[in-house]
């Protein structure tokens, strides 16, 4: 009977250390997950404010010649 107890409690304990091993496992993919969709926003971030200083500077430009002219 005390074995029969304590095989119980070692399944009890084991199972609770294969749910922290896996909602350990989730939290690490979300984050992975989430870490990409920063470097991604980030990156179009980058991209979008290049193309607004492009913009910007052909304006520059244009306003310049216009008033040289």
């Amino acid at each position: 009977m005390r074995n029969m107890f304590l095989m119980t409690c070692i399944f009890f304990l084991f199972g609770c250390g294969l749910e922290s091993v896996g909602t350990a496992a989730s939290v690490g993919k979300l984050q992975a997950d989430q870490a990409k969709q920063a470097k991604e926003s980030m990156d179009k971030l980058k991209t979008n404010i290049n193309a607004a200083m492009t913009e910007a500077e052909q304006s520059r430009k244009k306003a310049e010649e216009a008033a040289n002219n």
